[in-house]
Formats: C-alpha cells, sequence, structure tokens
C-alpha cells in the first residue's frame, strides 16, 4: 500500500445577485443597515386599498441617468435598480504534493485561490462546501473529514497515528472571525495566521469570507488550503483519491 496519491479538483460558483441601490454608492448607512437610495421632494408616499397599491411623489428633481468614469447614477422617483456586477475567477485543480506512503503516513497539501469582483456598495460573502461526505475518496475508500477538537477550528492541524484526514483552512483579507486567530486559538482575535484555523468539508456552505463594501475593480483574493494526512499506524489504501469542493459569491 503505498505511492497513495491525492488530487483535489476544484469547481466553482459564482451566483449574481441584483440588488435595488446605486451601483458604485449609497446614501446613508449604520452599523446595522445600509440605504441604498433615497429621494428628494415635498411631497408623495405610500397608499393602499383592497384593490390596489400605490406609490407617488411630488417635486422630485434631479431625474435621468448620469455617468463619469467612475460612477453611474439613476436619479428619479423608482429609477433603480441599476444592475449589481459580481464575478469569480476559477482556478484550475490543486494537486496534492507531496505523495503520501500509504504505510508509514505523511502529509500532502495543496491550495487553490478565488478572486472575488463585485460593485455591490453592501458587498459580498462566500462560501464552500463538499459535494461528497467524505469528501476526498477513491471508490470506497476515503479520508476521514477533519472534525475539530471544538466547536470553532483548530488552530493546529492534528492527526492520529491511526487515522487518515482531510481538510482545510482559508486566508484572505476578507476572512470571516470564525477562521481568524489571535496566536493561540480560533474564532476570537484579528489575525490570518498562515496555515492555522483547520476544519472538515460539508455537504452544506460553510462561510469562509465576507466584505461590506464594494471592491471592484481589484477585488479580493480567498485562498484554500488543503491538507491530507495519514497516520503513522494507518493503512490507507493505495489510489488517486479526489475531492470536488464548490465555491459559492453571493453579492449582499
Amino acid at each position: 500500500m503505498a505511492n497513495l496519491k491525492s488530487h483535489i479538483f476544484i469547481s466553482v460558483l459564482a451566483i449574481a445577485v441584483s440588488v435595488v441601490g446605486l451601483a458604485l454608492g449609497y446614501s446613508a448607512s449604520s452599523s446595522n443597515y445600509i440605504l441604498q437610495s433615497d429621494s428628494v421632494n415635498f411631497g408623495g408616499g405610500y397608499s393602499t386599498s383592497t384593490s390596489y397599491h400605490m406609490q407617488d411623489t411630488l417635486g422630485e428633481i434631479g431625474t435621468g441617468i448620469l455617468s463619469s468614469s467612475t460612477a453611474i447614477l439613476a436619479g428619479g422617483y423608482q429609477a433603480m435598480p441599476l444592475d449589481i456586477y459580481i464575478a469569480v475567477t476559477s482556478p484550475n485543480f490543486a494537486t496534492m504534493t507531496p505523495v503520501v506512503n500509504g504505510i508509514g503516513g505523511g502529509v500532502s497539501n495543496g491550495s487553490s485561490t478565488w478572486v472575488v469582483q463585485t460593485d455591490n456598495p453592501a458587498g459580498y460573502e462566500m462560501s464552500v462546501h463538499a459535494t461528497a461526505s467524505p469528501a476526498l475518496a477513491y471508490g470506497s475508500k476515503y479520508f476521514s473529514d477533519y472534525q475539530p477538537s471544538y466547536a470553532e477550528p483548530d488552530y493546529n492541524w492534528t492527526t492520529g497515528e491511526h487515522e487518515s484526514r482531510f481538510g482545510f483552512s482559508p486566508e484572505g483579507n476578507d476572512l470571516v472571525s470564525t477562521f481568524r486567530d489571535d496566536g493561540v486559538s480560533c474564532g476570537s482575535g484579528v489575525l490570518d495566521t498562515s496555515e492555522k484555523c483547520w476544519t472538515g468539508f460539508s455537504l452544506s456552505n460553510q462561510l469562509v469570507a465576507r466584505s461590506s463594501t464594494a471592491n471592484y475593480p481589484v477585488g479580493a483574493s480567498t485562498t484554500i488550503k488543503f491538507r491530507a494526512q495519514v497516520g503513522a499506524k494507518k493503512a490507507q489504501y493505495e489510489g488517486s483519491y479526489s475531492a470536488t469542493v464548490i465555491m459559492t459569491a453571493v453579492t449582499l
């Protein structure tokens, strides 16, 4: 049982959601809301009856579409929405290295990076999930999905000598607090220490990155570090193991 080799095949799904608002700005905000458009007028309102709903306004000014090299404004009553843009790069599949010995153990690593671009003033969020459980498999043989010791991800990767495990650690400027650390543990602090905060893949989406601002055209990158390990006393079946991981980005 030697020459075990793991390949991670990556798929990516990007979802763009239209929202009502300016594509490149907003009119007011606080810690728990963003008001993306407002109206300057002296009258009007919202009316209803058993058979109709009506919204009207009086004295609306500044109507029409205005644009420059950095902004687009749709002015006037109910002129919105403008289309919101979101795009995600699709990386090539990641090949784990080095080759792991099926007897005697070893660690294999790989990574893939996604870049999200959006002009949505409310930002975006990105989640990841696997299409199978366990995620990394070869026929009926598999690596167990990594299980942290507690609710938060493990700061340090661990694998028992009789285990084989597969998991991930995300890194990036927009990393959510779950995967941030204080130099000792995860789920607290503001650090993004490299190759720390490990967990396993799930069939359900796990949130890994979020931003509350637009980032177009520069974009923001998120890297997923993959790791597979065979314990020193684990006899892992020889083969070319693979996993499919889907990254989903949506506007907020």
